[in-house]
């Protein structure tokens, strides 16, 4: 029998950046799935507040390359890549001198958030999917933590659906306590069209908030995780309503346990 595979995408890892809740948990899940006889790969944005020289990054030229149109403009996709070595486990990043390089995430230093976040969401899922496709590389299940990594549920389910690779992949998506206070552009719902994307899909987006952005990775996933204790009782209740597989937060001391065997109710095994 084959290992599972199982790719995490997050919009936060430590050590590259400050330790938070998502960021410790997209830091040692892997590695504790990995270490259960899984295999695993890790993607997160190249945000320009991650030290390169200290984490020792380094481009991969094979997988770099390709430019990726968002709202009609042509944006080059850079790939890095850098290990922890304690726990032997890489970590891929998607780069783009237009959407990263800024030495913040999602705010300027007057605490505004940026006006092209919508689209640097877009390009980062975009980014993972196509990387993962060169590498060949079919995972069984995609794990997304966080609302940058929204996009890839509808991507998945609605563009890569007939996609050899992501075919079969379930999807979990895990809600954080991560909201955004100022809505995506008002096109975002037309940013994110391509081949398969129909206006239904993006129904649920009437107002591009942090709600019905979370609705629509909901919507598209197959099951869903609490990663934070509190999560905004809007989406609490559309998770219960939706009747899909979902697991209540779990603490420090247990959680690898318990998504190891979410995992396994949702692959169905």
């Amino acid at each position: 029998m084959k290992k599972q595979r199982v790719l995490y995408v997050s919009q936060e890892i430590t050590p590259y950046l400050p330790e938070s809740e998502m960021a410790n948990t997209s830091r040692y899940l892997p590695q504790g799935i990995q270490e259960r006889g899984r295999e695993i790969r890790t993607f997160m944005p190249r945000f320009g507040l991650v030290n390169e020289r200290r984490n020792q990054l380094h481009e991969v030229i094979r997988l770099s390359g390709m430019n990726l149109i968002i709202n009609d403009s042509d944006h080059p996709l850079i790939i890095k890549v850098a290990s922890i070595q304690s726990a032997r486990m890489q970590v891929y990043f998607i780069d783009n001198d237009d959407y990263f390089h800024r030495k913040a995430t999602w705010k300027d230093e007057s605490g505004q958030e940026f006006p092209d976040n919508d689209e640097r969401a877009i390009f980062f899922a975009r980014g993972v999917l196509e990387t993962v496709r060169k590498l060949r590389w079919a995972p069984d299940l995609v794990h997304c933590h966080g609302w940058f990594t929204s996009v890839i549920p509808l991507y998945l389910k609605k563009v890569f659906a007939d996609d050899p690779l992501f075919g079969h992949a379930k999807i979990v998506y895990s809600l954080y306590e991560d909201d955004f206070k100022t809505p995506l552009n008002d096109s975002f719902k037309e940013k994110l069209h391509m081949p398969g994307i129909t206006s239904e899909d993006t129904d649920v987006i009437q107002k591009p908030d942090f709600i019905n952005v979370s609705q629509m990775a909901i919507t598209n996933s197959d099951a869903l995780i609490y990663g934070s204790q509190k999560v905004a009782p809007a989406l609490d209740t559309f998770v219960r309503e939706s009747g899909k597989p979902f697991l209540e937060y779990q603490g420090p001391e247990n959680y690898i346990d318990a998504y190891s065997e979410f995992y396994k109710e949702v692959l169905g095994i």
